[in-house]
């Protein structure tokens, strides 16, 4: 099996996001599966490899580039266009398209149907997004009654809701980085979460969204915006509410009655068990194997199917139209 290199622009501070943290866990259990290694390619970091410096290799037939950074793959693919590729999708709506030489692997449901649609000739894959271990519930007492996270919130949960809700119970809001997010979730009754206004600003979908399934799998109740990789597992009305419902006043009756009630809508063992790092490891196993096989017959053959492109929706609409004349 080849060797893995996790294409990463950096891991300090200066990149630290949900993107870089996800990455870093599969690159993680990746090395539970195969050899497997951090490679950065804007900043030189003393701990990692740095990408140009592996290019200056003569052979890199025995390794796997694994590309994954949205605004940086066009580059990326192209710069790497000579050797063997995996695209590691999170969000999608980036609007670049991918030769079906690279393969795809898809953090989300959500995600693998945007690529099963942008790149029908590629092989197209779903790993889903680790939540660890350490994110579960220990049935503390909870003293916190509702939980923000500042951050990819819209204007309406930071303005409108919040002010609503303080009047009647304790709202915590994070506005930095946290540590030990599993303690907090752990401490808090309900955890409110709505990014469909944040990505619609950036152009691009959630990719996975972890902390409301983190928040879940900790006991919380979770009122959640149910856009892009989100809808891969919440079910409002069932595991979870749907948030920003037609008005400030019914959200805040809802959001205290979920406070104060002991009912609780909560992930099944048997939903979360597909998150977990066991699972993942044995579904990496098998997508390596089969992408390892594929770069074995791509090195040896060319494709051979046309590509949907503009130029072919095109001739396909010509064809459709004189197919109609003909009848």
């Amino acid at each position: 099996m080849r060797k893995l290199y996790f294409l990463v622009p950096g891991t300090g501070k200066k990149f630290a996001c949900g993107g870089l943290f996800a990455e870093l866990k599969a690159f993680n259990l990746a090395k539970k599966v195969c050899s497997s290694a951090i490679v950065t390619y804007r900043q030189r970091e003393t701990d990692n490899l740095f990408l140009d410096d592996i290019l200056k290799k003569s052979n890199l037939d025995d390794v796997i580039f694994v590309i994954s950074w949205g605004f940086d793959v066009p580059k990326l693919a192209a710069k790497l266009k000579p050797y063997n590729v995996i695209y590691h999708a999170h969000s999608a709506g980036y609007g670049f398209k991918l030769p079906s030489s690279i393969p795809i692997i898809t953090v989300s449901r959500n995600t693998m149907g945007y690529w099963g649609q942008k790149s029908p000739n590629a092989l197209i894959y779903y790993l889903p997004n680790q939540i660890s271990d350490e994110f579960t519930n220990l049935n503390l007492e909870r003293d916190v009654d509702v939980l923000i996270q500042a951050r990819k919130s819209s204007e309406y949960l930071l303005k409108q809701l919040i002010p609503g809700l303080k009047k009647h119970c304790n709202v915590v809001v994070i506005n930095s980085f946290v540590e030990d997010l599993a303690a907090i979730f752990n401490q808090s009754k309900v955890y409110l979460y709505d990014s469909a206004e944040y990505w619609a600003q950036q152009r691009v979908s959630e990719g996975f969204g972890l902390q409301p399934m983190e928040a879940l799998a900790c006991g919380c109740q979770v009122f959640s915006s149910i856009n892009g990789g989100l809808s891969d597992y919440l079910d409002p009305g069932f595991n979870c509410y749907k948030i920003a419902g037609y008005s400030t006043e019914y959200d805040v009756k809802r959001i205290l009655k979920a406070v104060n009630s002991s009912e609780k809508l909560t992930l099944s063992p048997q939903v979360l068990d597909e998150y977990r790092g066991e699972n993942i490891i044995k579904r990496l196993e098998i997508i390596l194997d089969d992408i390892n096989l594929f770069f074995d017959h791509k090195s040896q053959h060319s494709g051979d199917i046309k590509d949907l492109t503009i130029l072919r929706m095109g001739q396909l609409f010509v064809q459709k139209v004189w197919k109609k004349l003909i009848k």
